[in-house]
């Protein structure tokens, strides 16, 4: 019973990770793209419907995140007027959401190795 404690407080652990690597990797996209006003804020604001986007996703198929998660993103950034083509906008997307996912793919994994659960 312990370890399912122990599983349970990881796995929010991160659920927490994943939204603070989305949210770091959307700033860097504004960064990138030559955002400076209210950056942290319209990070945050990026990060949040593409966070949604990947968890709609999760929920209803695995493979969804990949297809909700980059529409979110490109969705909100058109509403933010950052200067890049559409195609741009979803490549990008697309690459927040699976490098997010895989890096905290990778960290559960290890995590449950440590716990013995895997």
């Amino acid at each position: 019973m312990f370890y399912r404690l122990i599983t349970v407080v990881g796995g929010l652990i991160f659920v927490a990770a994943l939204y603070g690597l989305v949210w770091f990797f959307c700033r860097k996209f504004l960064e990138h793209h030559g955002v400076t006003d209210q950056v942290s804020d319209r990070a945050t604001v990026l990060a949040t419907w593409t966070f949604a986007g990947i968890s709609v996703g999760l929920l209803l198929v695995v493979a969804g995140a990949f297809v909700l998660g980059p529409w979110a993103f490109y969705r909100t950034l058109r509403g933010q007027d950052v200067p890049v083509s559409d195609m741009a906008a979803v490549w990008w997307g697309f690459g927040v959401v699976t490098a997010s996912l895989l890096i905290t793919a990778a960290g559960f994994m290890g995590f449950l190795k440590l716990v013995g659960a895997y």
